[in-house]
C-alpha cells in the first residue's frame, strides 16, 4: 500500500527575476533537544519539541507576494544561487537551479527540487509550506539535496518525500492531513538513496485517518539517521527498514496513538537505542515517559 509520488508535469517558463542580496541570518529560534526523564518539567511551547510556535514564518514577518509564472499555479526558479527571503508564493515553488535559498517565507503549495529527472539543491529555513483551506495529497517538500530547518508543513498528505541523496531535516514540524485513499507519511523514501538525517522534528498524524506512518523509510537507503523526534499516529508509527547501518535513537512515540503498533523495524540492520513511549500536552511537551521501547522483533 505504498504510494510513490513524483512532481507534476509543468510547462517550461523562465522566471523574470527572483534573486536578491543574501538576507541576514534569521533570529535564533528554540531548538532544544529533548531528553525527558520520568518527571519532565516543560516550560512552555517548544520547550522540548518543535511545534507551530517555533517553526515556520516568524511572527511579525512582513511578506512580499510574488507572481506565479507557470500556468497560474507555480513559480519557477531558474537562476543559480537565487535567494527568496520574506516572500509569499501563492502556489507551488519549482526549483530548477542549484544553491537556492528560501528563508522566512510562505509557500502555499509544494517546494519541488526535481524536474525532468534532474534534481537541484536548495535550503529552506523558518518557512511555512502548504495550504490552510484544503488537504493536498502531494508531498510538501521533495526530492533530494536539500536541507530543511524550522520548517512548518501543513495541509499535505505527505510531509517530505526523498528520492535522492544528501537530505537533512531538523527542528521542523509536520501536521499531516489525508484524503480518502491516501497513504499519508511524515517522511518517506522512494527508491535507493544515501545520507538522510531526520533529527529533532515533530510529526503529528492524528488528523490523517488514511495513513501509513510519521516515519516511513523502507527503501535501501544508506546512511539513515532518525534521532530525537516526537512521532504521533500512523499504522506503525516508526518504520525503518533500510540498508544496514541505520540509526534510530532517542525518539519519543506517543503512547497508543498508532493503529497496529509503535514501530516496525529491521532490528538486524538498525542501531536501536533509548527510544521510548510517552504522553504529551497540547504544546508537544512530554508529560510522562510510559516505558522504554525495545526494538520489535
Amino acid at each position: 500500500m505504498r504510494r510513490r509520488l513524483g512532481p507534476a508535469i509543468l510547462l517550461l517558463v523562465t522566471l523574470a527575476a527572483c534573486s536578491s542580496d543574501p538576507p541576514p541570518p534569521p533570529a535564533a529560534r528554540p531548538t532544544e533537544s529533548a531528553s525527558p526523564t520520568a518527571s519532565p518539567s516543560p516550560t512552555g511551547p517548544c520547550a522540548q519539541y518543535p511545534g507551530p510556535a517555533c517553526t515556520g514564518v516568524p511572527k511579525g514577518t512582513t511578506l512580499t507576494k510574488l507572481k506565479l509564472n507557470m500556468d497560474g499555479e507555480t513559480l519557477r526558479i531558474t537562476k543559480r544561487g537565487t535567494v527568496l527571503d520574506k516572500v509569499h508564493v501563492p502556489g507551488n515553488l519549482l526549483i530548477t537551479a542549484n544553491d537556492v535559498t528560501i528563508t522566512n517565507s510562505q509557500i502555499d503549495g509544494q517546494i519541488m527540487g526535481v524536474y525532468d529527472e534532474k534534481r537541484y539543491s536548495f535550503t529552506v529555513a523558518d518557512s511555512t509550506v502548504g495550504p490552510t483551506d484544503r488537504c493536498d495529497t502531494a508531498p510538501g517538500i521533495l526530492d533530494a539535496q536539500f536541507t530543511a530547518t524550522r520548517v512548518h508543513i501543513r495541509g499535505h498528505g505527505d510531509g517530505f518525500s526523498v528520492s535522492g541523496d544528501n537530505v537533512t531535516i531538523t527542528d521542523s514540524y509536520v501536521k499531516l492531513c489525508s484524503n480518502p485513499g491516501d497513504h499519508s507519511d511524515g517522511i518517506q523514501t522512494v527508491g535507493a538513496s544515501k545520507n538522510l538525517t531526520f533529527h529533532h522534528n515533530t510529526v503529528d498524524q492524528r488528523d490523517a485517518p488514511s495513513r501509513t506512518a510519521p516515519v516511513f523509510l523502507v527503501d535501501p537507503t544508506e546512511g539513515v539517521t532518525v534521532t530525537d523526534n516526537l512521532l504521533i499516529g500512523g499504522t506503525y508509527t516508526l518504520q525503518v527498514r533500510t540498508a544496514p547501518g541505520a540509526v534510530a535513537r532517542n525518539n519519543a512515540i506517543v503512547n497508543e496513538s498508532w493503529d497496529f503498533g509503535p514501530a516496525s523495524v529491521d532490528c538486524g540492520n538498525t542501531t536501536w537505542e533509548e527510544n521510548k513511549l510517552v504522553t504529551i500536552d497540547e504544546h508537544y511537551n512530554v508529560t510522562s515517559v510510559v516505558a522504554p521501547l525495545e526494538c520489535p522483533t
